[in-house]
């Protein structure tokens, strides 16, 4: 057995090969914690008329009231202008805004300056995306979620290149590789389980042909990706405890604060606990996570912008949504970090002699996975 050195892992790039761009809206209105307000925002833009509408839209270079663009796939918006559109809000979609932090979006083409179309084609329920982080300080390099990540600047890749689970976006052999040195071949999912375990701040990914080694990585990332994605039931902290209201919280609250002695989460004169410590400071990007979920919610808002239109009061399902992230947040910090250097490593020289790297071409670029009609501007049909 040998160690691997840091300078012959291989590359997340080469071996997750498509990534786009991570989504960029343009304006801050589109998005927001609550369906209903975007609902209310579109709303008022729609009756709002000639400089009015303009001035509320906030046009860039990338987007105005007369910009001719199709609809999003798998999106039901209207193509027609802004300038000139009267109907309804397109319904809203969840999407993660930042680091573990679902929030809504109008879906539609109209209002986000670049929504990369080749990422809304491949969303289904069977696709995990791999969001980059910002990168320094403690926390996840990488963040798994079924739904389109709007984190920036860091590159999105999806696990699969076709809807339906269909072609993973790994380099092409890689699988089958693994599978010889390991003696089992890994689906996509553990490989995905896999890196998101042992990918490193510089995106390089240390490989091994221990199977004992392997096995514990994938269980501590399918771990981290199932609390990531937030699938099954509300997860508990260890001992069965979970997070509780102990004093209701305000109706409008401002401020935030932790009691580290106590394991109380201050909001206003309303508490919360258990509260562990792992989940307070946890960091991605060296910002404290609970403390930017609570400011973008609470924060005021420019008076007279889309932006300020949003719940009067606190709703119950944020402070839902808060008790559950504390908990996430807590149990993400206990998942097992993989040994460093790993003993039997397969390197990028491994992977080259193999064939396996580089990857070709065509696996950098996104599939045509064009199957339905995509309605164009003005309602014209979409040629790709």
């Amino acid at each position: 057995m040998h160690c691997v050195t840091h300078d012959d892992a291989p590359l997340l790039a080469d071996l997750m090969p498509w990534s786009v761009a991570s989504p960029r809206i343009g304006r801050g209105w589109p998005t927001g914690p609550d369906a209903a307000s975007l609902k209310a925002r579109w709303a008022a833009l729609v009756k709002a008329e000639g400089a009015e509408r303009e001035v509320l839209f906030e046009a860039t270079r990338s987007r105005t009231l007369h910009s001719a663009v199709g609809q999003l796939p798998g999106q039901s918006s209207g193509t027609e202008k802004l300038a000139r559109a009267t109907g309804p809000c397109p319904e809203p979609v969840r999407v993660l805004q930042a680091p573990f932090d679902e929030q809504w979006l109008i879906p539609d083409h109209r209002l986000i300056d670049a929504a990369r179309p080749e990422l809304w084609r491949v969303a289904d329920e069977r696709q995990v995306f791999v969001a980059e982080t910002a990168g320094g300080g403690p926390g996840p390099v990488l963040l798994a979620t079924p739904l389109l990540p709007l984190l920036r600047p860091g590159r999105v890749r999806p696990l699969y290149r076709r809807p339906g689970g269909a072609e993973p976006n790994l380099a092409p052999g890689l699988l089958e590789h693994l599978g010889e040195r390991l003696g089992e071949v890994p689906e996509p999912l553990d490989l995905l389980a896999w890196i998101v375990t042992a990918v490193r701040a510089d995106l390089a990914v240390p490989l091994t042909e221990d199977p004992e080694l392997w096995a514990l990585g994938v269980e501590s990332g399918h771990r981290a990706i199932r609390l990531m994605c937030r699938d099954g039931e509300r997860p508990k902290l260890p001992g069965g405890r979970r997070p509780y209201v102990r004093a209701p919280l305000p109706t409008r609250p401002h401020t935030l604060h932790y009691d580290r002695e106590e394991e109380t989460l201050h909001v206003d004169e309303g508490r919360i606990s258990p509260v562990p410590p792992e989940a307070w400071d946890f960091e991605v990007s060296g910002v404290r996570v609970l403390e930017e979920w609570f400011t973008v919610r609470t924060a005021p808002a420019e008076p007279g912008t889309l932006q300020a239109i949003r719940p009067t009061t606190w709703p119950q399902t944020w402070t839902s949504d808060l008790l559950e992230l504390i908990t996430v947040l807590a149990l993400l910090s206990e998942v097992p970090p993989l040994p460093d250097p790993l003993t039997s490593p397969v390197t990028t020289t491994d992977l080259h002699k193999a064939g396996i790297l580089p990857p070709p071409d065509p696996t950098r670029r996104p599939a045509s996975v064009l199957n339905t009609h995509e309605e164009g501007p003005e309602g014209q049909l979409t040629l790709i």
